[in-house]
């Protein structure tokens, strides 16, 4: 039963790494049993540069949620970003030996045939999802499942990462003590913690404002459509204050949490903060109104770029459910009115809340922490694809397949799949057992799974409102 497996989501992003443990109850709703964070120093925008001190993060996280949740754990989903990340489309057909009725072996022989794409050098797939197939002359099909025909035909949509990004947070999670169950790329993630099944159907794009990164996910059709990650997120917003106020990092980080709006004309032309002065120095007195302007201008140019994406992909026009705003930096004031200013769309904010079920760790439901819910989330849809789902390829070897797909010890034998094992300081645990290679092909059913039945579930780095 899905309430006995407890996942983990591990989320390293740029000014924080957090770690979720979660579990459903006997409702399907998702209770968090522990939370662990701790400040990320070796990650930017997104992308792992010092391991050494990435790892000693991770530690710490895991460490806080094992204390918090008395769960030992092993096995971890990991969210990935970064600008390296791309998203393109591609065609693929198969050709059958008969015209009986097309099975799910088909459909995954067709889509496990995209992993075997060349890529550009130095980069490889991630994530494969089905946009609409063809069966013989018969064009726009959901699902080809129970048609008759000779050529099966398919419209993916295709995530690529940088091999050196997705090798370093292996190496990360290995050095930590930990296996990865799965690599998912994060506006996934978080879209599965934020967006609605009418929001998807109806087209909506959710922003995902970090720390080091602004992440991208514009969903049609209940199908995503376009994924991308743009270098810029709230620590490019800090740095403005620190150079514009001529005040320290930690100043400008607290002026842009307590005091910051993303609209000028909302702040008042009066009031003035005082803030400490270096050692022997006089306070120093900030104007609101000169902060707003300062916060006001990146974030005009951060929502255009967005926006701009948006449109550049012809999408911009097919968002009748607005835009969906999430992460640490969505938490400024009137970035919503910003928003609907730049790109004459409907904007809300996004919190991770129809999932969770009662907890005791309220502040999970914080825009902060969308990515690492989704993290949990997506783990148990995998999960359940590894579970019920088994193809007749998985002897055949897949070229460059990702590192995260390497076979996995877990904790300890038991007679259901878990993601973590529960501690058990009365007797030394068991000596890891080895377990099949993962399928290469999980990842991709998974997120067909999510649209052939919605057409169902499909980075946020601040920690403390720390945007």
């Amino acid at each position: 039963m899905q309430q006995d497996k407890i996942v983990v989501g591990l989320d390293i992003g740029t000014t924080k790494i957090c770690a979720l443990v979660g579990r459903k109850n006997e409702f399907g709703k998702l209770e968090i049993l522990g939370m662990g964070k701790a400040v990320s120093e070796g990650v930017s925008r997104g992308i792992v540069l010092n391991i050494d001190k990435t790892v000693d993060a991770i530690k710490r996280a895991i460490r806080q949620a094992e204390e918090q949740s008395g769960i030992s754990i092993g096995v971890v989903n990991v969210g990935i970003a970064g600008q390296h990340i791309k998203s393109l489309q591609h065609n693929g057909s198969i050709t059958r030996n008969s015209h009986d009725t097309i099975g799910p072996d088909d459909v995954n022989r067709l889509t496990q045939d995209m992993y075997r794409l060349v890529t550009q050098p130095g980069s490889q797939i991630i994530h494969v999802m089905p946009q609409d197939y063809k069966v013989d002359y018969e064009e726009g099909i959901a699902d080809p499942v129970g048609y008759e025909g000779v050529r099966l035909e398919g419209n993916f949509h295709i995530i690529t990462a940088q091999s050196t990004a997705i090798n370093n947070i292996n190496k990360c999670v290995t050095k930590a003590g930990l296996e990865i169950a799965d690599l998912i790329l994060e506006p996934l993630a978080s879209s599965m913690s934020i967006l609605s099944e009418e929001e998807k159907e109806a087209g909506v794009a959710l922003i995902d404002i970090g720390g080091g990164t602004t992440d991208l996910a514009v969903f049609k059709d209940g199908i995503i459509r376009h994924a991308a990650v743009l270098p810029f997120g709230g620590n490019i917003i800090t740095q403005d204050i620190k150079a514009g106020c001529n005040v320290a990092p930690g100043q400008a980080e607290q002026l842009k949490v307590k005091f910051g709006k993303a609209i000028a004309q909302e702040a008042s032309d009066y009031e003035i903060v005082s803030i400490p002065g270096l050692p022997n120095r006089p306070p120093k007195e900030v104007s609101l109104k000169n902060l707003a302007y300062i916060i006001e201008a990146r974030m005009s140019e951060i929502m255009e770029l967005v926006y701009a994406e948006i449109y550049r992909m012809g999408l911009h026009d097919k968002l009748s459910a607005g835009i969906v705003l999430t992460g640490g930096g969505s938490q400024l004031q009137n970035l919503e009115q910003l928003t609907e200013y730049i790109t004459g769309l409907d904007t809300r904010i996004g919190y991770p809340n129809q999932h969770l079920g009662k907890s005791r760790i309220e502040a999970v439901k914080s825009p902060m922490y969308a990515t690492t819910v989704g993290l949990v989330l997506s783990g148990y849809h995998s999960l359940d694809e590894r579970n019920l789902s088994r193809t007749p390829y998985d002897h055949e070897e897949l070229p460059a397949a990702p590192a995260y797909y390497a076979p996995q010890p877990v904790a300890a034998p038991a007679p259901a799949p878990v993601e973590t094992r529960a501690a058990t300081p009365a007797a030394p645990a068991p000596a890891p057992q080895p377990v099949k290679q993962k399928e290469p092909g999980a990842a991709s059913r998974f997120f067909k799974d999510i649209i052939t039945r919605t057409k169902g579930l499909l980075i946020d780095d601040y920690d403390d409102k720390s945007y």
